[in-house]
């Protein structure tokens, strides 16, 4: 219930706090190129059950439905705006709104696109799923050069089923066996630090 009403206050804080900082974004990407400021995509939270994630849109415009559902290296799709934004994390602000919602809390397992969640090994799908998804977590701070790692494979989706998408469950796992209001703290405070380095 505390982490619950935390997340709520921190997230209205913080909504109202970076209005200025979401309108300015919102600009540049409309000057930058054509498309929503916003990019949603499908998620699965709490409990197996679908939701809509909020981010900055980084990416160009694509028709094509075969997109990786990852972002490998120098993705062409990026646009430039959208290189700031996912350098710097300003474009999973807009999760915040999730956090309001109710559908995420600012810290727990990231969310994975179905297709993803159906290659989580037998038995550990509840467990992962048994808690609200988080805008940061373990395995964001360990792998924020996921796209870069990624570019050296041959086949990156594959290399993201076989070799990270584990290592991300086994954080997800140790966070769920030592969460705490102060471990929550402490992980905010290493994601900060992780970006201002």
């Amino acid at each position: 219930m505390i982490k619950r009403i935390f997340d709520f206050c921190a997230a209205l804080v913080g909504l109202v706090v970076l209005a200025p900082l979401f309108f300015v974004v919102a600009v540049l990407i409309k000057l930058d190129s054509d498309g929503e400021v916003f990019f949603r995509q499908t998620r699965v939270g709490k409990g197996g059950k679908d939701f809509s994630i909020y981010k900055f849109r980084t990416m160009a415009k694509s028709k094509n439905k075969d997109d990786l559902q990852i972002t490998v290296g120098a993705d062409m799709r990026v646009t430039k705006i959208g290189k700031f934004l996912r350098k710097y994390r300003i474009d999973e602000l807009p999760q915040l709104i999730n956090v309001i919602k109710g559908d995420m809390s600012l810290v727990g397992p990231r969310p994975e696109v179905p297709e993803y969640v159906r290659h989580y090994p037998n038995g550990k799908n509840d467990i992962v799923l048994s808690l609200r998804p988080g805008i940061t977590d373990l395995a964001s701070i360990n792998f924020k050069d996921e796209a870069d790692i990624l570019a050296s494979q041959s086949n990156p989706e594959k290399a993201y089923i076989e070799r990270i998408l584990p290592k991300k469950l086994r954080y997800c796992r140790f966070y769920i066996k030592k969460r705490s209001f102060c471990y929550d703290i402490a992980i905010i405070f290493k994601t900060f630090m992780a970006v201002v380095k």
